[in-house]
């Protein structure tokens, strides 16, 4: 059960192994992009290519769905980017039904676990997998792996690593549970220190506060990087302004390269040709990919060869 590319390498590496995967289950067909067509889940294109059989149900405690689940006599259901289970469907295999999290349970519980931990610069996360249970994320463990994060990483170079060790972790589970070989540890013993959680992520969460200091922004820029980006306002001299999308930057380091004293935050410093500078609450971070609203995404040398700005604008809300 899956519906994005995260859950792909998971599915296609139990077709290659000695299971049988008997059905899959993803999200019905949406509208997507400009043009408002109809998409097909990452998961339906690769079932469809495996020629697998596909539900999608729109109403998961739909009977007929429930029923049509059943008929598969699946022994295990692996839950991997998709949706919450109810009991009736959770319950159905006599092995049970676990789920991929990419996280070190008990720690970011939620929808946006690589995020968030980019986010509050943490310096390693994980996989996770646990079998379901009546509350979100907070089932017993199976196994788990410790990934170390980067210090420029972000949230997107993560995913991808992440998907390919989660995939690993899928196969060594299924193989654990049908070896008889579970050593399950309760989430319950685990939460001795503070728990940080993984919302969902809404525009709020997006928008770059400049009296923070540069590494939270830095942080915040590649934790949202590629989606749904962190976001500014650009500001001109005649106060006009323009949403401006950053989805890569650099901590600049020598501030002595910096020629304009008695700067403050959301100050910007630019040769109108090669750099954009920003200023933080402690220092300066360097933008490297922009994009303004209207524009596509491109590296900021490009960017200033087609938008003139000045030193003396701004950026802020």
């Amino acid at each position: 059960m899956g519906t994005p590319e995260f859950a792909v390498p998971s599915l296609d590496i139990l077709v290659k192994s000695s299971y049988q995967v008997v059905a899959v289950v993803t999200a019905p067909d949406k509208p997507a992009g400009r043009g408002r067509k109809i998409s097909h889940s990452a998961v339906k294109k690769y079932a469809i290519e495996q020629q697998i059989p596909l539900l999608q149900p729109t109403n998961l405690k739909d009977p007929e769905f429930v029923k049509e689940l059943k008929s598969y006599q699946a022994d295990l259901q692996i839950v991997v980017a998709f949706r919450m289970l109810p009991a009736i469907v959770w319950q159905i295999p006599v092995e049970g039904t676990f789920n991929l999290h990419a996280s070190i349970l008990p720690q970011y519980r939620g929808a946006a676990p690589i995020n968030w931990a980019i986010i509050n610069g943490e310096t390693e996360t994980g996989i996770t997998t646990f079998f379901i249970d009546e509350k979100i994320d907070t089932g017993r463990i199976i196994l788990s792996d410790k990934v170390m994060i980067g210090s420029c990483e972000t949230a997107g170079e993560l995913h991808d690593r992440l998907m390919i060790k989660g995939s690993e972790l899928v196969l060594r589970t299924v193989d654990a549970i049908a070896n008889n070989l579970l050593k399950l540890k309760s989430q319950e013993n685990l939460g001795s220190n503070q728990l940080k959680s993984a919302p969902k992520i809404f525009k709020e969460d997006t928008r770059i506060n400049w009296e923070k200091p540069r590494q939270e922004v830095f942080n915040l820029i590649r934790g949202l990087s590629p989606y749904p980006g962190a976001y500014t306002q650009l500001i001109n001299l005649e106060n006009e302004s323009w949403v401006l999308k950053i989805y890569k930057a650099k901590l600049v380091e020598s501030e002595q390269q910096i020629d304009k004293p008695n700067v403050s935050f959301g100050d910007l410093i630019t040769d109108g040709k090669t750099f954009i500078y920003l200023v933080c609450a402690d220092g300066f971070i360097a933008a490297e990919e922009i994009q303004l609203e209207g524009k596509r995404k491109m590296h900021v040398s490009e960017f200033l060869r087609g938008f003139s700005i000045t030193s003396k604008w701004k950026v802020g809300n």
